[in-house]
């Protein structure tokens, strides 16, 4: 017996996820011979695709492939995606998802910590003191 993939099952998972949440799923593409897209949307071999419920029609995310239908400058287009195509997919609002490392590698989870906004990784410039703190009034 063959090994099942992981990939479908994750990507439904977030698909899922970002519907109960109200956030807009993109699912990221590596376009080949077997993608079936409007070609001239396709950027440097990628295309980036809106699978909200809003956007598109008839989804059906299969162990295989993941095919839908969608407008692309008011023209409708049967689009089909091979599973092993899918580059990540994740919310547009906050750019939470998953992002595959190759073909069937693993997945690796992109979640923005909103405690570190704005913070770099670099350790501060002067050492945290220690022990009691000294308040004082400066005029």
């Amino acid at each position: 017996m063959s090994e099942l993939s992981t990939k479908p099952y994750l990507i439904r998972a977030i698909y899922d996820w970002c519907a109960d949440s109200g956030l807009t799923p993109y699912l990221a593409v590596q376009v080949d011979e077997y993608t079936q897209v409007p070609k001239s949307y396709v950027k440097d071999g990628k295309i980036v695709l809106n699978i909200s419920a809003d956007a598109i029609r008839h989804l059906q995310i299969g162990n295989e492939d993941i095919s839908c239908s969608g407008r692309f400058g008011g023209v409708s287009h049967q689009i089909m995606v091979p599973v092993s195509a899918v580059i990540g997919i994740f919310a547009k609002e906050n750019g939470q998802g998953l992002v595959f490392n190759g073909h069937e590698s693993s997945p690796t989870l992109t979640i923005p910590d909103e405690n570190k906004a704005g913070e770099n990784d670099e350790p501060p410039d002067s050492p945290t003191p220690s022990g009691k703190p000294n308040l004082r009034i400066v005029k």
